[in-house]
């Protein structure tokens, strides 16, 4: 009997918990999507229903009406945004109160991911972004755009072997991979001085190592799921998210390399480079830093944040982390990018012959030379740059978590009283969804690069358009992502043609077995030499 009276206590304080759990939000008054015990509001997704960014979407289209709304990822209250004012506050007026992205690894656990700039919190954030901010530059980009041409002539070369070698005067291939591959070469050569070709040689350790780090597995997926859930006991196990393959192959290759241009005496203009200036301290911003050039419309402009000077000893492990995630960075949003660009040239032969043209063009008219400075000539590639990010953004969300309570003001304009967001109150701001609404964006789903020319861009809503997000943690690397992007598009117009075959998903839609931006079938093009 006794047993049966505890067995009814228990059951009875698990409904409570889950009550006061999934009612957090309706207490206070602020409209929440209906969650399914345990799950939240992510059983479309589990149960594969929908794509992330629909299921975006879907929440931010139903509730046209509020400011805000209450979600649960599993058993963890997310406050989903919708009022661009809001944005504003959150991510730059008020900064200071969502300064930390959300926890999702133990720094002490797994450092590889735990130390990087994106998931170090407070006043370690701060100093990193600063310390890293001067390799970010136009200038830096100036010095590490020829290892990009390189790569990206290395690239062409092989295409057209492939051309040749086919018979058929034409390759049909899956561009995702395609771009990864060169994304590959270029953070190899950028990052850590390495030549490598990973279109003629597909399985080099280079390629092969990037490709295990930035592929969710069945088991990283449950880890994922885990450190929602249950983060504390996924901590006391000590489970990590980066393989110990990974991080030694990455400790090893930074370490050694190190080690190696001390011993030469080698410089060189690349991300190794710069993490040696940081461990000796001897990197500090350029006096017209504040006057950076763009590298396009999309360009976020570094903060007072990042531009402080910084007296701070970093460690090879925090060193080595930053290094993981320019190369994890680069592997998988800047590939993703690329391959969205190349599937709406594909199937928008008009805009792919008026970059052709251009790129001609500016040929011509520098002599023959590509570099930094001719490539912002480029008006219509960044026009056709911009609208692919607005389109197919990288980034589907943004997070924020609060670090000091915070008056959001009211939920809508029916709500009698303001809500107050409370320090660990995680917030999420919908990419997808405000690049696709149709007050920001007439006509959202169609593939326009006229929305950045000169006499339309100024129409575009400030904090409508976040391709590299916003605010102090912006994404520093938004030089170096369009320029990677716009060497390959350059080079590949000029000497080959791209149109869709039989396996061209058209029109696109994305798998819903997966949580990455991945086209139903794969992104398929055909190639073809320029006659």
């Amino acid at each position: 009997m006794l047993l049966i009276i505890w067995a009814l206590v228990l059951v009875a304080a698990a409904v409570e918990y889950i009550r006061r759990t999934y009612t957090l939000f309706t207490r206070q008054g602020v409209k929440q999507i209906a969650p399914v015990p345990l799950l939240g509001d992510m059983t479309p997704l589990l149960l594969r229903k929908e794509h992330f960014t629909k299921h975006m979407e879907r929440i931010y289209n139903e509730n046209s009406g509020e400011r805000f709304v209450g979600r649960y990822e599993f058993t963890k209250p997310t406050l989903f945004l919708r009022d661009i004012e809001l944005l504003k506050k959150i991510t730059v007026k008020d900064f200071e109160h969502f300064l930390d992205h959300k926890t999702f690894i133990d720094e002490h656990t797994d450092t590889m991911f735990g130390r990087s700039l994106f998931s170090l919190k407070g006043q370690e954030w701060k100093d990193m972004r600063s310390t890293l901010s001067p390799a970010f530059t136009s200038s830096k980009m100036k010095l590490m755009m020829p290892f990009m041409v390189e790569v990206g002539e290395q690239m062409i070369q092989a295409l057209k072997k492939k051309i040749t070698d086919s018979g058929v005067g034409y390759v049909d291939i899956d561009c995702k991979d395609l771009t990864t591959r060169y994304a590959n070469d270029v953070i190899a050569s950028c990052a850590f001085g390495l030549k490598v070709d990973s279109i003629t040689e597909e399985n080099n350790q280079f390629y092969a190592m990037g490709k295990t780090a930035s592929t969710f597995t069945f088991k990283q997926n449950l880890v994922f799921f885990a450190y929602s859930v249950i983060p504390k006991i996924i901590q006391m196990l000590n489970i990590t998210f980066v393989s110990d393959e990974t991080k030694n192959f990455f400790t090893d290759l930074v370490t050694s390399t190190m080690k190696d241009r001390v011993a030469r005496h080698i410089i060189r203009p690349d991300m190794i480079n710069i993490l040696m200036e940081v461990k000796k301290g001897k990197i500090s911003h350029e006096e017209n830093s504040t006057k950076d050039i763009d590298a396009g419309f999309a360009t976020v402009e570094e903060s007072a944040v990042g531009l402080k000077e910084v007296n701070r000893v970093w460690s090879d492990d925090d060193l080595v982390a930053q290094a993981f995630l320019f190369f994890i960075a680069g592997f998988e949003t800047v590939s993703s990018a690329m391959s969205f660009l190349l599937h709406e040239i594909a199937v928008n032969p008009d805009v792919q012959e008026r970059l052709y043209q251009e790129i001609k063009d500016n040929k011509a008219n520098n002599g023959g030379k590509f570099d930094y400075n001719s490539i912002q000539q480029l008006k219509y590639m960044d026009m056709v740059v911009s609208e692919t990010l607005r389109l197919w953004p990288p980034a589907v969300i943004l997070d924020r978590l609060c670090i000091k309570d915070y008056n959001m003001g009211k939920p809508n304009n029916k709500a009698d009283k303001d809500f107050i967001c409370r320090k660990g109150q995680s917030l999420v701001i919908p990419v997808w969804a405000l690049h696709r609404d149709p007050q920001y964006f007439p006509n959202p789903d169609k593939f326009d690069p006229e929305r950045f020319s000169d006499e339309n861009k100024h129409n575009i809503k400030p904090f409508t358009y976040l391709p590299f997000g916003l605010g102090p943690r912006n994404c520093i690397g938004s030089r170096f992502a369009l320029i990677e992007v716009k060497v390959m598009m350059y080079l590949l117009l000029e000497h080959l043609e791209v149109s869709p075959c039989e396996k061209t998903c058209i029109p696109a839609v994305l798998d819903k077995s997966t949580f990455s931006m991945m086209m139903h079938g794969g992104h398929w093009i055909r190639l073809k030499v320029r006659q």
